[in-house]
């Protein structure tokens, strides 16, 4: 057996065998990684290497949008201005079948447009939308699927703190794949909206025939959508926008979007003391769990780098004479087997350093692989029996909710995620059309 052999059984089996036991995540890759360096990069020096690559992997100025961006988020939910967009965007919607559930996926795409947290944007429509739902009458897999299903696509509307993540851990153009990921999002959330419709008017008993709502007319139906819908979708404009034009770097874009935030809940009376330092505790637990796994997935990556895995396993695939299409194919099918087991973040951590070489031999537009990555960890967050949002939902759930209404509930947007997955696959201007029209 092969040294390259010998070293991708220690690190990548290791790491393998360690999630899967429980270990966190972060400790996982540490553990690895020290044993890793102490092999085969010369004992207490391949220590001593390995802690300056840790602490310079986590000074990188790439990675100030993360705080940046869940801080947006956070901001958002601690001052109440979430309920305040609800009640907007519901007061618009009548008359459609489903129109709790619509509203639940309308209101989550605005969510997404300035919060990078998936989890805190299930969790907030979870609990404040599902007990609403299910009081009226909606079946269960009715009132949990577009609420799972649409937190699941903050990954892919900018601003996201995962794929600041991504851009980083594998070189790809950070505002490239923000901007990359906005259309592929748009087009779920459209697809989730028609199912909705279409599934209540096949299927009438999933939701109720008539719902009691206040007849607001006029003004007072459109002074909610101006008064903080309109506002809070301007700050997407501002992130997106600054970016799309290259008139901010993604740092720039964070800390503006941050900053008009902030201003926003200021305007509104509402950004208290409490509620600033909730939303600053959350951005600090949040982002120092990211950093520290950060510090892990750089350090592992340039230790199988170091022992030849990597070069080894890149021969290997290369050599076997497969299409372009295919190996690119099988790479995503082994990210939706692994988003079944492990989280996204351990999902780009164990593969990157293997893929990434294989893009770049191969000429890979990183765009289009990177929002196709995206869209595979967006599935494993559904994909049960583990996926996050799965248990998200079951921690705010009331208990007539089982686990079986969860998994049925999410099936169809699974569905609907691996259509887009594909779309993308064939279609690649769907990934790249935004990025290449602003440069």
């Amino acid at each position: 057996m092969s040294a390259w052999v010998i070293a991708a059984w220690l690190m990548l089996g290791g790491s393998t065998v360690l999630l899967f036991i429980g270990m966190p995540v972060a400790l996982t890759f540490i553990t690895v990684n020290i044993v890793g360096a102490y092999v085969y990069m010369g004992g207490e020096a391949g220590l001593a290497q390995l802690a300056r690559s840790s602490v310079s992997s986590i000074t990188a100025f790439s990675l100030t949008p993360i705080p940046l961006f869940v801080l947006m988020g956070e901001v958002l939910f601690h001052t109440g201005l979430a309920l305040k967009v609800i009640e907007g965007i519901e007061r618009l919607i009548r008359r459609v079948p489903g129109r709790l559930a619509v509203v639940a996926v309308v209101a989550g795409t605005v969510f997404s447009a300035i919060s990078g947290s998936t989890i805190a944007t299930t969790a907030m429509l979870g609990s404040l939308m599902l007990p609403v739902m299910l009081s009226k009458g909606y079946h269960p897999t009715l009132a949990t699927g577009p609420i799972m299903a649409i937190g699941a696509v903050d990954m892919l509307i900018p601003p996201s703190a995962l794929t600041v993540l991504l851009g980083s851990l594998s070189g790809i153009s950070i505002s490239k794949l923000l901007i990359g990921g906005v259309m592929p999002g748009l087009i779920l959330s459209v697809a989730f909206v028609l199912w909705i419709v279409l599934r209540v008017r096949f299927a009438p008993h999933l939701a109720p025939a008539t719902e009691d709502q206040p007849g607001y007319t006029g003004w007072e139906r459109w002074k909610p959508f101006f008064l903080y819908v309109l506002p809070t979708l301007s700050i997407f404009g501002i992130v997106v926008g600054a970016l799309a034009q290259g008139w901010a770097t993604p740092t720039e874009c964070a800390a503006l979007g941050a900053f008009a935030t902030l201003v926003l809940a200021a305007c509104y009376r509402a950004l208290s003391f409490d509620a600033l330092l909730k939303a600053l505790k959350g951005t600090a637990a949040i982002s120092g769990m990211i950093l520290f796994i950060i510090l892990g997935a750089t350090t592992f990556a340039q230790i199988l780098s170091f022992s030849g895995a990597s070069n080894g396993l890149v021969q290997l695939i290369m050599g076997q004479g497969w299409s372009t299409g295919a190996i690119v194919a099988g790479m995503m099918l082994m990210l939706i087997f692994l988003g079944i087991f492990v989280d996204q973040v351990s999902m780009m951590m164990i593969t990157l350093p293997i893929f990434m070489p294989i893009v770049q031999a191969l000429a890979i537009d990183p765009v289009w692989f990177g929002v196709m990555f995206l869209i595979c960890m967006q599935l494993g967050l559904l994909l049960p029996p583990h996926g996050l949002l799965l248990m998200t939902m079951r921690g705010v759930a009331p208990p007539s909710v089982t686990m079986a209404h969860i998994f049925r509930a999410v099936v169809p947007y699974v569905l609907m995620s691996l259509l887009l997955l594909a779309a993308v696959f064939w279609l690649p201007g769907i990934a790249t059309g935004l990025p290449r029209r602003f440069g």
